[in-house]
């Protein structure tokens, strides 16, 4: 089990980081907020799990041991693995998931893409008893160095969008709505936790 990783940051892009360790660059997914707090170049320390499959070994890092742990946590219940979890935190902070979990709140789980009502019980069923009270700590604040500006920016987030679950067309109206509103010098990132709150709705 790989815990954490340290080292410089050698690429961040929307959904996953390269993380230079040792002379050795790894990549890890992660979720927008985390990438967005992290820069080229600076030093840093992610909390990470480790997925072994048969065919690939695969890296999640998270900005917090908090992000990890219930990412582990919602995939002790069927039919949940890597890829839902991580669109879970990406829609929902930690004690997010955690006040839904706790108190059944199945509505704002169904906001999660891939996770319908019949999931959502399942997952309040299984894990209401586990996760525990909310801590009450508000989610990160994630800013992000510019990004290209334009169409490139809109389809970098659409693209974002897409590897989270949602399908083309849900990602090009949110990232047209959102658009209209941001400011044109918005970035990526800022534009992407737009577009997530506007699919949360």
């Amino acid at each position: 089990m790989i815990a954490s990783l340290s080292g410089h940051v050698g690429h961040v892009g929307l959904d996953r980081i390269v993380l230079q360790v040792g002379g050795v660059g790894m990549l890890v997914h992660t979720t927008p907020r985390t990438a967005g707090e992290l820069r080229t170049g600076q030093e840093a320390t992610v909390a990470t799990t480790l997925i072994v499959r048969e065919e690939s070994l695969t890296l999640f890092g998270f900005g917090s041991v908090a992000e990890r742990d219930m990412f582990e946590t919602v995939q002790t219940v069927s039919g949940v693995g890597p890829r839902l979890a991580l669109a879970m935190l990406s829609v929902l902070t930690p004690d997010e998931v955690r006040a839904a979990l706790t108190t059944g709140d199945v509505a704002t789980l169904t906001k999660i893409p891939g996770v319908g009502k019949k999931s959502a019980e399942r997952l309040v069923l299984e894990l209401k008893d586990k996760v525990g009270m909310p801590s009450g700590s508000a989610g990160a604040d994630v800013t992000s160095a510019s990004a290209p500006s334009g169409d490139a920016r809109r389809d970098q987030v659409a693209e974002a969008l897409v590897g989270l679950g949602w399908s083309s067309k849900q990602a090009s109206d949110a990232v047209a709505t959102v658009s209209t509103a941001a400011d044109p010098d918005a970035s990526v990132a800022a534009l992407l936790r737009m577009a997530l709150r506007e699919l949360g709705r």
